[in-house]
């Protein structure tokens, strides 16, 4: 009796996951837009914020000028914000909404203007091209499918667990494509706001050099999900002329952003 209790126990349970697993799986986009909003809220809650108002200032003005080059469509439609964390990795990231996070170590490498805004077009091409969106559906199928997998084994189901392919979703690294597009576009578009697209090669090359500093030695091949560090350079390269000409008719039409100053203004 004990195990015919266990038995439809385990049956419950399993049917339960996956009925929530298969609610998962067809998630929608106006779902996933509506968790990325509560998992921003949650960063901005419990990350530390960078305390001074000048670097907040120079990073919103290298990002409102590539935002402001973007075609009106893709301008409009998203909710913009960029917020500088105080935190020593050389990082950043976007939301499927237009939600951007600076980490504070980036300007380890990327230490110029022209440096962030490779920086920045890249994460605002995964917003604006999809690649964030993605990220999060494949985080929720993958949750979902490992759901069914624990119910079918009979290992113990909790609710947290529901909610839990948010979190891994934005943990999850994206595609080699999504992050050659990204790279590709980027270029372009920081070029188009006058930024010197020539300040990309250095910054990876900047970054290569860190990750190597810190025994950080990417994986190579199939397996690795960013492009290696010698195949993105090369890509780089491959569309710096078109990026130039770009860079070159921004200056001319007068598109010479200045936001080192801001980075010198007085406090407040």
């Amino acid at each position: 009796m004990k195990r015919l209790k266990w038995t439809l126990f385990a049956s419950g349970i399993a049917l339960l996951a996956t009925t929530v697993a298969q609610a998962q799986l067809g998630v929608g986009e106006k779902e996933l837009r509506r968790q990325a909003r509560l998992q921003w809220l949650q960063i901005k809650r419990h990350l530390p914020v960078e305390p001074d108002e000048r670097v907040q200032r120079y990073v919103r003005c290298v990002t409102d000028r590539v935002i402001a080059q973007l075609p009106p469509e893709q301008r409009d439609a998203f909710e913009w914000e960029v917020i500088v964390f105080d935190d020593d990795e050389p990082q950043a990231f976007a939301d499927p909404n237009g939600k951007i996070g600076v980490y504070t170590g980036l300007f380890k490498v990327a230490d110029t203007q022209d440096a962030l805004a490779t920086v920045i077009g890249h994460e605002v091409t995964h917003a604006t091209e999809g690649h964030t969106l993605a990220r999060m559906r494949r985080g929720a199928r993958q949750e979902a499918w490992a759901m069914i997998s624990s119910a079918a084994t009979g290992s113990a189901y909790m609710g947290a667990e529901v909610r839990r392919y948010l979190h891994l979703s934005l943990a999850l690294p994206f595609g080699r494509e999504h992050e050659i597009e990204a790279d590709v576009i980027g270029l372009d578009r920081m070029a188009r706001a006058g930024f010197d697209p020539r300040a990309a090669v250095n910054l990876w090359k900047g970054m290569t050099a860190y990750n190597q500093s810190q025994g950080r030695d990417p994986p190579r091949g199939l397996e690795a999900t960013h492009p290696p560090d010698d195949v993105r350079l090369d890509n780089l390269v491959k569309v710096l002329a078109p990026a130039l000409v770009e860079y070159n008719a921004a200056q001319e039409a007068g598109r010479r952003p200045n936001c080192q100053a801001n980075l010198a203004a007085p406090k407040g």
